[in-house]
Formats: structure tokens, sequence, C-alpha cells
């Protein structure tokens, strides 16, 4: 696949003139390693999941580091969290070189762990998840936006069906002892029927035979590897009784539809899940977008007892709120932003900007005042919105 340009690579590069070390996450194959051999070409490389190195790692680890050319590479670093003490102490005997450590990792919990312990103050951190609307117009709701899939979309199917199993056979077993993987198989395919509902672990836990400890396990597997969103409610109290509980989405859109068998466009415009998986992709790409122009996540959801419901919230500082409505539609209607002045008027301590997202047309996309107070935003504008 020829190189598709990052939104993340201006803050990685400003990065690596001022930081010892670089710290990428994501989930698996969303294109960590292929970034940072494109722009530090220089640097050599080197998986952390081979089991021979592991052992020389483990064996012997400043040998294994005399060894190494700097920059250099180190994929997959999660599986030897110990040679962080010893890149810090190697970064501690010249502190003013940069660029030299490119660590990455697809468990963000453990990474983050050693990150914290050994290389604070020494290493920037940056999550890159799949390819947003805003990186290449191969990204969509079917597809989701894997490299893979997106150079390929004709092996999607076999694409998302190995990506799973290595994922289950990696990343699940690394993390926790999960002795049944078909059962937590199934516990994919039913998160994703639940798809922009607000998380009821006792509903996912009854039909799986499991109990609710170990769904919230398996959920804080899928957050930290990168497979999920949580999107708890926006915290600010405006006189209301507020649901308390977070709102769940997968990252990726193309892997919703797989685990939901929806394998083509006309299956998924008649599906029922066609809404959720909209909201979900929505809620992903405003997240790539904060992630990508180095801010933090930043991405809440409204509802009150009283049945008055957001789809999210974004904080824009200085009290400033976007409101937003996602309908999976080419073409918004007026009334679709009833509900955000309704909220909008309720907010007397924010100034509130209000959007109805869109799906995109085929040949231009839709913005623009849809009602006094409500902008029409289709959803491969979000980036320059929330970027």
């Amino acid at each position: 696949m020829k190189y598709v340009a990052r939104q993340i690579e201006k803050g990685l590069l400003k990065a690596s003139r001022h930081f010892p070390a670089i710290i990428l996450t994501g989930p698996r194959h969303a294109g960590k390693t292929t970034l940072l051999k494109h722009f530090f070409p220089k640097a050599s490389y080197v998986l952390m999941e081979d089991p021979d190195i592991i052992a020389r790692v483990r064996s012997d680890p400043n040998a294994f580091l005399d060894e190494l050319k700097t920059p250099v590479i180190l994929d997959e670093i999660q599986n030897v969290p110990e040679l962080f003490n010893y890149i810090r102490t190697r970064i501690d005997r010249n502190p003013n070189r940069h660029g030299l450590w490119f660590l990455t990792g697809s468990q963000e919990a453990s990474l983050m762990k050693g990150v914290t312990e050994s290389m604070a103050g020494r290493a920037a951190v940056f999550q890159l998840f799949p390819f947003s609307m805003g990186e290449t117009a191969k990204a969509g709701l079917l597809r989701g936006g894997f490299p893979e899939v997106l150079d390929t979309p004709g092996m999607g199917r076999i694409w998302f069906r190995s990506y799973i199993q290595t994922y289950l056979e990696r990343d699940v077993r690394a993390i926790s002892m999960v002795r049944d993987l078909a059962t937590f198989r199934r516990f994919l395919s039913l998160l994703a029927s639940r798809c922009g509902q607000i998380l009821n672990k006792t509903d996912l836990a009854a039909p799986l035979g499991v109990s609710v400890p170990t769904i919230t396990q398996w959920l804080s597997i899928l957050e930290v590897t990168g497979q999920i969103i949580l999107v708890p409610p926006f915290f600010e109290n405006f006189g209301k009784r507020l649901v308390k509980s977070p709102k769940l989405y997968f990252v990726d859109s193309g892997l919703a539809c797989h685990l939901l068998g929806i394998e083509s466009e006309k299956a998924l415009g008649s599906s029922v899940f066609l809404g959720p998986i909209f909201e979900g992709f929505v809620a992903s790409e405003i997240v790539k977008a904060q992630l990508n122009s180095g801010g933090e996540r930043a991405l809440y959801y409204f509802r009150d007892q009283q049945g008055l419901e957001v789809d999210f919230v974004v904080p824009l500082g200085e009290k400033r709120l976007a409101l937003l409505e996602a309908k999976a539609t080419q073409t918004p209607r007026p009334e679709m932003g009833r509900v955000l002045l309704q909220l909008a008027r309720s907010v007397d301590t924010y100034s509130t900007t209000a959007y109805v997202v869109h799906r995109p047309r085929a040949k231009e996309a839709l913005s623009g005042t849809l009602c006094p107070g409500v902008q029409a935003l289709s959803v491969d504008q979000i980036q320059r919105v929330f970027g």
C-alpha cells in the first residue's frame, strides 16, 4: 500500500526533536510501525514479539541494548516492560540527545504503566487509531479504517476474521488468563449489537453465562487494547438527575460490521444497526481528530432521567461546548436539531455550538446552517472542526 499521510505526523516530528523517546500506542495494525519507518527511515527496527529476542532481553538486557544502533524502533515493547528501566538509564546518560528511541505497543495500560514508572519526562506519548476520513477518503462506515482492509477491500471478511483470531491469541491471553476464548469471541459479537447503548453489564453477562466481574474484566481488556471507546456522561449538573453509566462504541466501524455479519453497503443500509454504527463512527472520528492534533480525548454524552439525550458533548475550553447529534442520513432536516436546542437553552453557564452530523453525499459534503442555532456537518468534516 502506498504510504498515506497521517494527521499525527506533525506532533510526532516535533516531539522527536525535543524528547529522547517517543511512545506510540494503539490497536494492532493501525499503522504505527509503517508511520515510524516512513518518517524515521534511518532508524533500525526490532520486533519485540520474536521469542528469541524476548529471551535475549530477559537474559542480558544490557548486552541486547549494546548491540542496537540508535535511533531504533522497538515494536510491541509491552512484551518486555522490564526493558524500560534500562532504556531510562541510557537516556539519563545523555539527556540532551533526542529522537533515539521509538517504542510502540498495542496494549496501552501495561505500556503506560512502564512509561509512568520509568520514562516520566523522557518520553512523549501518542496514540494512533486506524485511518480517519480526514486522512483518506477510503475510510468509511462499512470498511472502517484499518490500512490492510482499505488497501484490499475484497479481502475484508478474511482479514477481520484473522485479525480477531490473532487478537484473541496474542493480546487477550497476554493481558488476562481468559481460558474460554470461544465465549470471549461470542462476547465480541454481543458487544457489537450493543453499540451506542448505555452500558449494562448484567445484560451482557446473562446470555454468556458469565459473571458481571468477568464482563468488567473483558471490557477493560478491549479498552486498553484500543478496540472500544467508552463514552462517559457529561459530568456537569444542569439541575437535572443524570444517567451515570457510559455508552459503548467500537473504535473501528468495519470491525463492528464484521462482528454483526454486515458485509455490503446494501445490507448496512437496511440494517437496524445502521444508526448505532454511524453514531460509533462519529465518536471514533471525533476522538481521532483530538488525538491526531495532539490534544486529549474529551468526549461525553448527555442524558437525564426525563429522557433528554444528546449523542455527544465535546468541551472546547473556556466554558464552551459543542453539542452533536449523529444521524445516518445524507439529508439532515431542521427538526433533527430540536433536542440540541433544548439542551443548549438549559446550559446557561456555557457557550454552545450545535451540530447535526450526517453521512456525506456522493459528490459533495453538505454543511451550513440547518436551522437557527444548529449547523449541519458532514462526518468527513469532523477533523476540520475538532482537530
